[in-house]
């Protein structure tokens, strides 16, 4: 295929990637966003292919392309919305593998260059294998919190931040080295770099506590568009650069809203040292406070007698698979005249957006998923608010109490409705490891259980 058209062809990718991510911002248009990716995606592997003038590698690359399309195609149809978020955690770690094989093999093409233009050349190969190698253990470790594979407490060792600096400075020394040294040094060199990248990606993640996994997972992807910029530049491919621009830029952009929406910076979420095991801390009430129990049919009762409900879904109703029978309470409660709407929390879930797409599986109408700063306002005025697996996006010490881990964290105020009837496995904590007050409030009911089960039954109440 003539240069100009492969150009041509990179653009058109360009511009479909563009207006998907634009297309992804809304729920509305979420799915025409996605179609633009796929189609963005397809010109772009087809105009790759075309690049390659062997014959030879021509073949080899159909059954590679063919392997690796049936195996995503197999993983995205098995795997569950709950487990979404390790699996965008474990895709990152494929964009950051990738681009560490794509720097060690550019070396070897170093001769190439000359003057300037290898410098430059060994530069974006340093930082290629560098970035890469961070994202992949990073993100491997992720994947490892979130699938419970690892457990969700910070693991931190003495002088970790001396060490990670120290990890950090040795790659520089090596990539300085890799600049001035003999072209048969330098893989020996960039692998170093590698392993190096490596551990400092294990030992930074791991230090990181479950409740800031939404933002390490957000702050990864965006590494590894950084990653595959840092190809692009490698193998001079500008619609490699253009989305890996764009991965990053976006994945940082979302870091910061998720930041912002827990109070914390980016630099206390990097140094970790938040968040607990979930579930080992048991909640006890202060002052001996118990906390009072609602029954299936009292729930129905109090849903039936409300002229105004607001649901706030959290990672319990995630777990539970439990947005189908809350979408059939909603239109139940509906048909019998009530206000229904949805609060999501900017960080609620184990992913930005977790929520949003859970309900959006489940046919909830878009115009009655509320975000926070849309909802807040209205608490005062509500009748009964069903919190449902959620815990430190609602609790009412992030406002209160100064000396509160999440205190000065955005919080859904939902203590202030007339009615709470929150919805928990149990009496224990969430990845934060942080009481909740709200459970013991005299307007709060709690209803224990698996969160499906309860609202099915609460569910057959109703009707």
């Amino acid at each position: 295929m003539p240069e100009g058209i492969i150009t041509v062809a990179y653009l058109a990718a360009s511009i479909l990637f563009i207006l998907s991510l634009g297309g992804l911002s809304k729920q509305e248009t979420a799915r025409r966003g996605n179609l633009y990716g796929i189609a963005g995606m397809v010109i772009a592997i087809l105009a790759t292919i075309s690049l390659i003038r062997d014959g030879s590698g021509f073949l080899w690359l159909i059954p590679v392309v063919g392997i690796g399309g049936a195996v995503g195609w197999v993983v995205a149809k098995r795997v569950e919305m709950t487990a979404m978020p390790e699996l965008v955690a474990i895709l990152n770690s494929f964009v950051g593998l990738a681009a560490v094989l794509v720097g060690i093999a550019s070396s070897f093409e170093a001769g190439q260059f000359s003057g300037s233009a290898l410098v430059i050349h060994e530069i974006e190969i340093i930082l290629g294998v560098l970035i890469g190698a961070y994202t992949f253990t990073g993100s491997v470790i992720a994947f490892g919190k979130l699938r419970g594979l690892i457990g969700s407490k910070p693991s931190m060792l003495p002088l970790r931040h001396q060490l990670n600096l120290g990890m950090l400075s040795a790659c520089g020394v090596l990539g300085a080295g890799i600049v001035m040294a003999e072209p048969a040094s330098q893989v020996t060199l960039l692998t170093a770099i590698a392993l190096i990248a490596g551990l400092l990606g294990v030992n930074m993640i791991m230090a990181i506590g479950g409740a800031d996994m939404p933002v390490v997972v957000s702050m990864l992807n965006s590494y590894s568009g950084w990653a595959a910029a840092a190809a692009g530049f490698i193998l001079a491919n500008d619609l490699l650069i253009i989305t890996g621009a764009l991965v990053g830029s976006s994945g940082a952009i979302l870091s910061y809203i998720m930041c912002r929406g827990m109070n914390r910076s980016f630099v206390s979420v990097i140094a970790g040292g938040f968040g607990v095991a979930e579930g080992t801390v048991v909640a006890s009430g202060k002052s001996g406070v118990e906390a009072q129990e609602f029954s299936h049919e009292e729930v129905a009762a109090a849903l039936k007698n409300s002229s105004s409900v607001v649901i706030v879904p959290g990672y319990g109703m995630a777990a539970a698979q439990a947005q189908y029978v809350v979408r059939e309470i909603t239109e139940t409660l509906a048909k019998l005249g009530t206000k229904v709407r949805f609060a999501i929390h900017p960080v609620a879930g184990r992913l930005p957006g977790h929520m949003n797409v859970l309900l959006a599986e489940a046919s909830v109408p878009y115009d009655i998923v509320m975000e926070m700063e849309e909802i807040n306002g209205d608490f005062v005025e509500t009748n009964l608010v069903l919190v449902i697996g959620a815990n430190d996006i609602v609790n009412p010490d992030a406002l209160s109490d100064a000396t509160s881990p999440i205190y000065g964290m955005p919080v859904l105020e939902v203590w202030k409705s007339e009615r709470v009837v929150a919805l928990k496995r149990s009496m224990a904590t969430g990845y934060s490891g942080v009481e909740n007050p709200l459970y013991f409030r005299d307007n709060t009911r709690m209803l224990f259980g698996d969160a499906k089960e309860s609202l099915t039954k609460v569910a057959a109440a109703l009707n």
